[in-house]
């Protein structure tokens, strides 16, 4: 068996708060909201990269941790960066509004009593010109690190981000029983080594609801991303039609994931929540599909207590370094860090 490349991290350091009034973004004034989590980035085909916000809330946030409906709450809203000096933090130019200075909530919940609790989106990809969004469908919260989804789904948008659609068809429905599908979060990724095996899939990682499942992931042709019937499945030896014969391509316990290929250190990198040793980890391998890595540390709860996501940032994966965010639940933000690799 294949021993995956091992990277690790040399030196980490919080560049910037990236949201909330006290951040050089002034989001309360700005954008109207003052607290919000997650921040998943994805370059947007036009120069730029979006960001996708979990649960926020505006007036009459109070804090700490997520606020009431009452507080002007949104079940997520987008963000638009052009900035490119990340050293100098996560500049938000713009957002997608539903009236002047107000962020919008781009995904709605069902409006039926019980049904959904939130829409929270995973991931994004913009393919085509078409903007897409991973997104899970949030029935009712748990213990802390669970939570019951109905279903993962696929979100798009064919104007920049400005309105979205949410296809009843382009959807992994939850396993009634246990709950286990381990598609219902994600992270896209595609490959830029333009391998021959390779012609342009889309790759999607995937967990189970909550934050304790392993990593499986699945394929797709570029333009069948908002199909599901048209993913395929890496058993551990092939990719089959079926999402039940889908094997881990990493053990858990996984959170919120990114993956992306990177390109100044040759290989593949993941970034996600290890919430039963209260950190954020770094995982490498050759290939998509493994085999990947341990866990290495790259944030720790003890230094940024309750922290949570670990997105990457598009832009720079280039040199020996990745930027992404983080959040945490006490002041309920979402922060831009910095971290030095090592290829060993």
């Amino acid at each position: 068996m294949a021993f995956p490349p091992l990277v690790v991290c040399t030196g980490l350091d919080l560049v910037a708060k990236v949201t909330g009034e006290d951040s050089p973004n002034l989001t309360g004034s700005r954008f109207g909201f003052l607290a919000t989590d997650l921040g998943i980035l994805w370059e947007d085909g036009e120069g730029g990269v979006l960001a996708a916000f979990g649960d926020t809330y505006g007036d009459g946030w109070e804090g700490p941790g997520a606020g009431a409906r009452t507080s002007d709450h949104r079940r997520n809203v987008l963000a638009r960066s052009t900035g490119t000096d990340l050293a100098a933090g996560l500049w938000l130019d713009e957002v997608t509004e539903d009236r002047p200075g107000h962020a919008a909530e781009i995904l709605p919940a069902d409006p039926r009593r019980r049904i959904e609790s939130t829409v929270i989106p995973t991931a994004g990809i913009a393919v085509g010109g078409v903007q897409y969004v991973h997104y899970m469908s949030v029935k009712v919260w748990g213990v802390p690190g669970g939570w019951r989804t109905n279903y993962g789904g696929i979100a798009y948008s064919r104007d920049r981000g400005m309105t979205w659609h949410k296809d009843q068809d382009a959807r992994w429905r939850n396993t009634w029983l246990r709950g286990r599908h381990p598609f219902q979060m994600g992270g896209f990724a595609t490959d830029p080594t333009g391998a021959p095996d390779n012609p342009g899939w889309v790759y999607l990682f995937g967990t189970r609801n909550g934050r304790f499942g392993d990593v499986h992931l699945a394929r797709v042709a570029p333009d069948a991303v908002a199909d599901p019937g048209s993913y395929e499945y890496w058993t551990g030896g092939h990719w089959s039609e079926f999402w039940r014969r889908a094997e881990p391509v990493a053990a858990g316990p996984a959170g919120e994931l990114s993956v992306a290929y990177h390109r100044g250190l040759g290989c593949w990198l993941m970034v996600h929540l290890d919430d039963r040793a209260g950190r954020i980890v770094l995982r490498s391998a050759a290939s998509a599909t493994g085999p990947w890595s341990d866990g290495q540390p790259l944030v720790s709860g003890l230094e940024y207590p309750a922290l949570y996501g670990g997105y990457l940032h598009p832009g720079a994966l280039d040199g020996d370094d990745i930027y992404f965010t983080m959040s945490q639940w006490g002041p309920y933000n979402v922060f831009l860090m910095h971290a030095d690799l090592a290829r060993q």
